[in-house]
């Protein structure tokens, strides 16, 4: 393919840009089946170079490098075709330049248009009760009724946005990495992008949790080679005996755990870097056929299990049973040399591709099989989406919930495997199994013992639904459920219960207001619900319906024609103007003693308060969030609700950072665990209120079988002299962690 006309006006951009155009031409090559598609590809580079060649991104780059990454991505990393790569170039044309939906479709067909108008990001502003980053998830989530490849390109198109960030200013650089954990990550890891979805996830802690992402960081780098030489070790036996086989042939290698997975084991475990064994994962990967696939990994099972004793309790059979993403491989951790915990997986070359490229190579070795997990994962997603009465966060929180949850195995009476997130109840089973049993659902026998709805399934449980005609969801029915489809059914059967009854009320209500010569109005409706303090017309309507509001109260007096004489203003339009007021609203809540700027876009000091759920002090890396009734809450990024918080509201975030204080005291809190010695407790006393001055507040132990475990409140400036202090502390012999809550 000869080169194309470049239009930039600096050599060396045009000579970067043909670079990446080389390197995504070379890697497409093999999925160009025709002329037709070679023309197409250049087509949309030359049409996209085009469109955007008046812009830069912030590194200042040209814009074209962007959507040139985006489309190398979808096919060197996620395996996609020609398609993909023409609607990656093209994504962001519509939304950005002067280029049209029709002018795409005239050009490259129905289903391009179709793709890039599924990628054109919503424009308009939504009101303040919703979130446009939530619209923006709903639509993105709608497309895996129509096209994945949707959602996949745009996987693809935030992993470049990821990789480049640091480009962007501090308060974008917190809402893209939150939004990244909230839903990309979680979409990544669910259609078996592993590689994608740990790198998505090591980047948006790079971005939220920096300094503990270089301290791991530095240290993976430090024990590089004493980690290489234990791989080495730990494989050389393992490689002889297997190579004995002739009819096995394999590969290898070890593979370093990423960052945030340390991370998650180094506060799930309340241990140190260094106490972290499984750093990497040996991984076995088989060239074998189709129909030996099973055989050769049990096979390779044994032969490590010859040299090294497993772990039973650490023994996943994910190739007889796949997760629901199509994740196939057998895992196990035995001890390794030196008293070591090891992680080995082996898996076939098809079953690797599948870990690799996920959904893409799911369906590239589909054809001739059953449905599998995946198919069923995206058949109950697909019912949850057209869900049409669930509002945005709802409908975002449902879904979810099918994301990132871990997978249990139930059985039907006749056999049939039922795949549920960790936590299912019966009533989750009785929705999977279908709707119509789950909304009779009165309870169940699990292994043929009687049990209520709201019974915890374990992992083999069979599972036999007993129903009743007579049976109607009720509210409580939400607190027994934890799969997204079992929700999503259970809200939509009591609105349709809420509508049934607001049309007996307003019968009701119609028959009153005929009796007292009233002409019923929206209006009225309105007033009348905001005098019974009730939130909408539909719930005046129902608490009529239920006798909670007699209508014999209604008398000829409280009547003007047709309107209400004693009205009381509806909270409800007090709430929308507090939402359309909030930014004024917050500068009500001024706290003097704060010594943290705040800075808008006027650059003005805001006032400002603690948040309870974190307790920042200054040092820590925090952002204001503007709330609607308490003014602006200071957040470490950190924070459990941060996520959310940014993902969901980011146009209410505020850029922060700490000036220099040292006359105030912040309370904090310390997680401490040790052997219950003699003097252990006096040494931690005498360091904080002798050595150090610092006031405690508050301290509270328990000792159990040697071991005492506690936390310790106290006062202190910031997080320097907090940092001092554990390192202190760290120094006690019989201390065993310490850690901030």
């Amino acid at each position: 393919m000869e080169n194309p006309v470049l239009t930039p006006d600096n050599e060396q951009e045009k000579k970067e840009i043909l670079k990446h155009y080389r390197h995504l031409l070379r890697v497409v090559k093999p999925r160009l089946n025709s002329e037709e598609d070679r023309r197409l590809l250049r087509k949309a580079f030359e049409l996209s170079l085009n469109a955007h060649k008046n812009m830069r991104r912030k590194s200042g780059d040209p814009y074209i490098l962007h959507p040139l990454a985006v489309a190398t991505i979808t096919v060197e990393e996620m395996g996609l075709g020609v398609t993909s790569v023409i609607c990656a170039l093209l994504h962001d044309t519509v939304e950005d330049t002067e280029v049209s939906l029709d002018e795409i479709r005239k050009d490259f067909g129905d289903s391009v248009a179709k793709i890039v108008d599924g990628l054109t990001k919503i424009s308009e502003v939504f009101d303040l009760k919703s979130s446009q980053q939530a619209e923006n998830f709903r639509k993105l989530i709608f497309s895996l009724t129509d096209d994945m490849r949707v959602i996949l390109i745009k996987i693809a198109d935030r992993l470049h946005n990821m990789r480049t960030l640091e480009h962007m200013p501090r308060n974008k650089q917190l809402k893209i990495a939150s939004e990244t954990s909230f839903l990309y990550a979680p979409l990544a890891h669910r259609l078996g992008f592993y590689a994608i979805k740990s790198e998505l996830e090591d980047l948006t802690m790079k971005y939220t949790e920096t300094d503990i992402y270089r301290l791991i960081a530095n240290k993976l780098n430090e024990s590089k080679r004493e980690r290489a030489k234990y791989i080495n070790e730990f494989i050389k036996p393992i490689e002889e005996r297997i190579a004995k086989e002739k009819d096995l042939k394999f590969r290898i290698f070890g593979r370093p755990k990423s960052i945030n997975s340390i991370w998650n084991k180094m506060k799930n475990q309340g241990v140190e870097f260094e106490q972290v064994y499984d750093l990497f994962a040996i991984r076995v990967i088989l060239d074998s056929p189709h129909e030996r696939e099973k055989a050769d990994c049990w096979k390779v099972y044994s032969i490590i299990t010859d040299f090294f004793r497993p772990n039973p309790r650490r023994l996943r059979d994910w190739i007889s049973n796949p997760k629901a993403n199509g994740y196939e491989a057998l895992h196990t951790t035995v001890m390794g040399p030196g008293g070591r915990w090891v992680e080995v997986q082996i898996r076939s070359d098809r079953m690797d591709e599948i870990a690799e490229k996920g959904y893409a190579a799911h369906f590239k070795y589909k054809e001739g099989t059953t449905d599998t997990a995946l198919d069923e994962w995206l058949m109950k997603m697909r019912e949850i989406i057209k869900n049409p009465d669930s509002n945005t966060l709802d409908f975002i929180d449902d879904f979810r919930l099918n994301l990132f949850s871990q997978e249990i195995y139930i059985f039907t009476p006749k056999g049939q495997l039922k795949r549920l997130p960790a936590g299912s109840t019966a009533l989750d089973f009785a929705f999977d199994v279908h709707t119509d049993i789950g909304l009779s659902c009165i309870g169940a026998k699990v292994n043929h013992k009687l049990v209520p709805l709201s019974h915890k399934l374990n992992n083999g449980d069979q599972v036999e639904i007993i129903t009743s005609k007579k049976q109607k969801p009720n509210e409580d029915w939400l607190n027994y459920v934890v799969s997204g489809k079992a929700k999503s059914k259970i809200k939509s059967a009591l609105k349709e219960d809420q509508k049934m009854l607001a049309a007996e009320g307003k019968e009701i209500l119609e028959r009153r207001f005929k009796a007292l010569k009233v002409n019923s109005s929206s209006a009225l409706l309105n007033d009348l619900a905001a005098y019974f303090k009730l939130d909408s017309v539909m719930d005046f309507y129902g608490s009529v319906a239920t006798k909670k509001i007699d209508t014999k109260t209604l008398t000829r007096e409280m009547f003007d024609g047709d309107k209400l004489i004693v009205v009381k203003e509806p909270e409800k339009k007090e709430q929308q103007q507090k939402e359309e007021n909030f930014e004024e609203a917050v500068r009500n809540t001024l706290n003097k003693n704060a010594e943290l700027l705040i800075f808008g876009d006027n650059k003005e000091k805001l006032d400002y308060k603690f948040a309870p759920c974190c307790n920042p002090i200054p040092g820590d890396d925090v952002f204001g969030f503007i709330t609607i009734n308490e003014g602006i809450k200071i957040h470490k990024t950190n924070c459990p609700n941060a996520t959310q918080l940014m993902s969901n509201y980011g146009y209410r975030i505020i850029k922060t950072r700490w000036t220099k204080q040292h006359e105030i005291a912040f309370l904090t809190e310390l997680k401490i665990s040790g052997i219950d010695d003699i003097g252990v407790m006096n040494k931690i006393t005498n360091i904080i209120s002798s050595d150090m001055k610092i006031n405690m507040r508050s301290i509270s132990l328990d000792t159990k079988d040697g071991i005492f475990e506690g936390t310790i409140t106290l006062f202190v400036h910031d997080t320097a002299q907090l940092d001092v202090l554990i390192n202190r502390l760290k120094s006690i012999e019989g201390l065993l962690s310490i850690s901030r809550q």
